[in-house]
């Protein structure tokens, strides 16, 4: 949170404009950022990956929808949990509104979880969703693509995510971390922790050209915040995100005021 001060208008317009500065340049260093995400290489998928989806049993290829490019969100929802991780359904919140212009632009859009298909729609229904949601259980897709780990990878230091190899994980959280932040998101899922982290967020961008199907970018952790709406006002609010540990609820659970 920062420090509240109070001034003349004619200061804030000096301070704004001072501010303006620094806003311009970053918005050149993210406009920078993008066009080298574009650049990276294309990678092949070889692999042949099989969802369920509204539509039926469908490949990779398919959920481009014959357009040309595809943009998958990795939802946390794995088959144990009986909810959708709470983070990725605020995220999730703001998907409705953009994909209408996204499948109007040549880009395809789609969620993709580990739970069951049945179980991924109902908590679509719960939410109001109507963004499409693949489910990928009994598939590789989450584990090719960093989101998802065994007990195994867990428990041995196996774990490679958001480019980073993690340590061995000892136990489940004791003391204070046992009401942590990871440990509520767990408990609003449903699942406890050790279960509830082996899956994980992230974005991902693919490419389909000359019938193949091509990786071309993924982000994880942070690198999801850009697209999480609900942050990028509270980056402009007066008193910012300030907060303390998980504040955010399933948005059917908040007490109605």
């Amino acid at each position: 949170m920062t420090t509240r001060i109070t001034g003349t208008r004619e200061e804030w317009r000096a301070a704004r404009l001072d501010l303006l500065g620094a806003e311009k340049e970053l918005t050149r260093r993210s406009d920078e950022l993008a066009r080298r995400r574009q650049s990276l290489p294309w990678v092949k998928v070889d692999k042949v990956y099989r969802f369920d989806t509204e539509a039926g049993s469908a490949t990779l290829a398919d959920l481009f929808k014959g357009r040309s490019q595809l943009l998958v969100y990795h939802f946390m929802f794995g088959p144990d949990y009986t909810a959708g991780c709470p983070s990725c359904s605020s995220i999730a919140d703001g998907f409705n509104g953009i994909v209408v212009h996204l499948e109007n632009h040549d880009v395809a859009f789609t969620a993709v979880s580990r739970a069951p298909f049945a179980k991924l729609q109902a908590f679509k229904r719960r939410m109001g969703w109507g963004f499409d949601w693949a489910s990928s259980f009994g598939s590789d897709f989450n584990a090719d693509f960093s989101v998802w780990f065994s007990e195994d990878q867990q428990r041995d230091g196996g774990i490679e995510y958001n480019y980073r190899r993690e340590p061995p994980m000892d136990g489940v959280p004791a003391g204070p971390a046992a009401d942590g932040p990871g440990a509520q998101c767990a408990a609003r899922a449903g699942t406890d922790f050790a279960t509830f982290i082996r899956e994980r967020p992230g974005v991902s961008a693919f490419a389909q050209e000359g019938g193949e199907v091509y990786h071309t970018y993924s982000s994880y952790a942070r690198g999801v915040d850009g697209i999480w709406g609900m942050y990028q006002w509270l980056d402009r609010a007066p008193k910012g995100r300030n907060e303390q540990g998980i504040w955010w609820r399933h948005h059917d659970a908040y007490e109605r005021g």
